[in-house]
């Protein structure tokens, strides 16, 4: 390492800001190094887009001890015009804070929480504005400027587009211009059969076909994200043109309300809900100079909670019943009853109400709807496993106990029965989140540790990073949930949950050895031997054992330590030895090892 290089960069400061800068460097070197390895295993590591990967700081985005160190003296004299004042220093530049106009926001409990989108703003991300209308219409009626393929064979042979002239004709030779000026696309051929024949009366063939619709640019204002003029087809859907304009503003707009004006004249009107729920949409042939206005949203009603639909509604009326709102909300089969918020001047009462009973009940303006599912459990699912040689799934009412299943199990033969065990989803739940606790106390000493040399600090630095490693690991751990059922006589009375698995576990008459040891096996069991003749059978400690640290696990969960009184069935886990000069770091190893050792039944090693 060059120690000259800072003193060569703070060349410029005072004597005493000097030595400070330099304090501050060499005891931030640990911080600054581990940080790359942090971002890896922490779920709050920056965006991609935000980080360039050629840059100096590589794809973290953290500048590394290398870069601090290692910039050569007189960095600052070479530093571009317009360089911060760290660049100008010799030092790296700070990486840039997020954007003010991104908070951080936590992510609302989908189980309570109402959703603030308006329902029909997720059909305007501009899927309509990048596919024209180009396809047949019957409908659509020919205007002019539109382009029209004729042909003509038989006595008299003819083949060429026309274009619909000002006065809505197309003319063809020796028959004169053909009236085409509003005439439907389906009707369109025959119209010029009917011309054609009072010319030629027969031996005439008559093919006319719609080319193309005319372009034309239409108005689009109103409550849109960006009013303006857009070209299209005459052909293209209203969905198109206001696509075109960013779509209707969800805070401002009107979903139930898009009008079309010809001349200052309302020539359609349009509710995009109508769209949305049951498909319909009425199909207008634009013209130039059409527009398309978005009115000012009207009266809306807030749902979440159990229903298919939670967003914000849109009504035409500022009361409405509670019916008409679940209609388009869609309560899922489970929802029983419905709650109402609403703001009286300075008050907020609220209403809750069954759905079966919503007869009378009125949702108002700026209401908030939660639809909620009040269940009570009155059956409990519980699954046998193991030895057991009847049904494996057993149903009991709601407040059963541990006793009732087990009167109800037909064991195996081989089966051993005095060391049943539990295991219950909250309790893996409850084990899994005392682990990333502690491994999130770990990561935080790990990261945080100060260094006095810059020999330390490379050591500490070497040391966080086997620890974020062991941390990634640690994280994917699964406890098992096992409830310990050590005292016999009151375990029959725990109290059941839907789900829980019970096991019964087969007689057994080998001892398994593992964690740190050369030749991790099951051994037969000897009633002579003690802990260490079965380590010792198994190949002995590894050079990374912690030999004061052996844990002895029962069949029925319990956990004994440096015990000599073996059982058959049991499991002997040799912990690892922790090597580490900070006292923090090594109490959280501790826990964290026997954590996972009693909730997962496995050994983590550094």
């Amino acid at each position: 390492m060059n120690r000259s290089a800072p003193a060569l960069r703070l060349a410029n400061f005072g004597p005493a800001l000097r030595r400070a800068v330099a304090a501050l460097l060499l005891t931030s070197t640990v911080l600054l190094a581990a940080a790359p390895a942090a971002a890896q295993v922490s779920s709050a590591a920056s965006s991609p887009e935000a980080v360039d990967p050629s840059s100096p700081y590589g794809a973290t985005g953290v500048p590394t001890p290398e870069l601090m160190w290692s910039q050569p003296a007189g960095a600052a004299s070479r530093a571009p015009a317009g360089a911060s004042p760290q660049q100008r220093n010799g030092l790296p530049p700070v990486p840039p804070l997020p954007a003010a106009s991104a908070p951080l926001r936590m992510p609302p409990d989908p189980a309570t929480a109402l959703t603030p989108i308006v329902f029909g703003s997720q059909i305007f991300v501009g899927r309509f504005g990048v596919s024209p209308y180009t396809g047949f219409n019957p409908e659509y009626q020919i205007a002019v400027g539109d382009r029209i393929n004729v042909r003509m064979w038989g006595a008299f042979n003819f083949e060429a587009t026309q274009q619909v002239d000002a006065q809505g004709n197309v003319f063809v030779p020796n028959i004169g211009p053909v009236r085409v000026l509003g005439v439907r696309n389906a009707d369109l051929n025959d119209q010029f059969s009917a011309q054609v024949k009072r010319v030629f009366r027969s031996n005439v063939g008559v093919y006319a076909t719609l080319a193309a619709a005319q372009p034309v640019k239409v108005y689009v204002t109103g409550f849109v994200r960006a009013p303006g003029l857009y070209g299209g087809l005459s052909s293209d859907s209203v969905l198109y043109y206001l696509d075109k304009a960013g779509g209707i503003d969800p805070d401002r707009g009107s979903y139930l309300e898009v009008d079309v004006l010809r001349g200052g004249k309302l020539r359609a009107k349009f509710n995009l809900y109508s769209f949305l729920l049951d498909g319909r949409i009425e199909h207008v042939q634009l013209q130039d100079g059409d527009t398309i206005v978005a009115h000012p949203r009207k009266f809306t009603v807030q749902v979440g909670g159990e229903v298919l639909n939670p967003y914000i509604f849109e009504f035409g009326s500022e009361r409405i019943p509670a019916s008409q709102v679940l209609a388009v909300a869609r309560p899922k089969p489970g929802a029983t009853h419905i709650s109402i918020a609403r703001q009286v001047g300075l008050e907020r009462r609220s209403e809750y109400h069954p759905l079966s009973a919503l007869s009378g009940v009125s949702v108002e303006n700026g209401d908030e709807v939660l639809v909620t599912s009040d269940k009570y459990p009155g059956t409990l699912l519980v699954r046998i496993d193991g030895a057991h040689l009847g049904p494996r799934t057993l149903v009991l009412p709601y407040g059963a106990r541990l006793r009732d299943a087990i009167a109800q199990m037909q064991p195996a033969p081989q089966a051993n029965v005095a060391a049943v065990q539990l295991f219950r989803r909250s309790v893996a739940q409850r084990q899994k989140e005392m682990l990333d606790a502690s491994l999130r106390n770990l990561e935080t000493y790990a990261l945080t540790a100060r260094s006095a040399t810059s020999e330390e600090a490379n050591l500490r630095t070497r040391e966080a990073e086997l620890i974020l490693k062991f941390i990634e690991r640690a994280r994917m751990v699964q406890p098992k949930g096992q409830v310990l059922l050590a005292q016999r006589e009151e375990a029959g009375n725990t109290l059941l949950e839907d789900g829980d698995v019970i096991k019964v576990p087969e007689q057994s008459n080998l001892v398994l050895v593992s964690g740190e040891v050369i030749l991790p096996n099951a051994l037969v069991y000897d009633p002579r031997a003690g802990v260490e003749d079965y380590i010792r059978r198994s190949g002995g400690y590894t050079q990374g054992a912690n030999e004061a640290r052996v844990l002895v696990l029962r069949q029925d969960g319990s956990v004994v330590e440096n015990t000599r009184q073996l059982m058959p069935g049991d499991e002997i886990l040799v912990m690892p030895k922790i090597q580490t000069k900070s006292i923090e770091i090594a109490r959280g190893l501790t826990q964290i090892l026997y954590q996972i050792a009693i909730a997962a039944k496995v050994a983590l090693d550094l």
